[in-house]
């Protein structure tokens, strides 16, 4: 079932968007899974050309985009046409 609150964005279009500096996770295990997963999400995308869908919170709410990622640094994560996100404010991998 969709949620409602969140919204399904193209990944053409997180470049547009802001993003506050905060943490979106508060708990270490939290973000350490996040890392775990993220990495898992890019060996799938760099093998296989997997899709994942990332949850993540810009400055208006939760948004989700369906993409590839391609590389992971220890801040942003990097979707395919040089696109990235900051990974604090990632919610899931799924």
């Amino acid at each position: 079932m969709k949620n409602p609150n969140i919204i399904i964005i193209d990944k053409e279009n997180v470049p547009f968007l802001n993003f506050p500096k905060e943490d979106v996770l508060n708990v270490k295990q939290e973000r350490s899974q996040r890392c775990t997963s993220l990495f898992k999400a890019m060996r799938l995308g760099n093998l296989e050309r997997q899709k994942v869908r990332i949850l993540f919170k810009d400055d208006e709410g939760i948004k989700q985009v369906e993409t590839t990622i391609w590389g992971v640094t220890n801040k942003r994560v990097i979707l395919k046409k040089a696109i990235n996100l900051p990974i604090n404010r990632v919610l899931s991998v799924s």
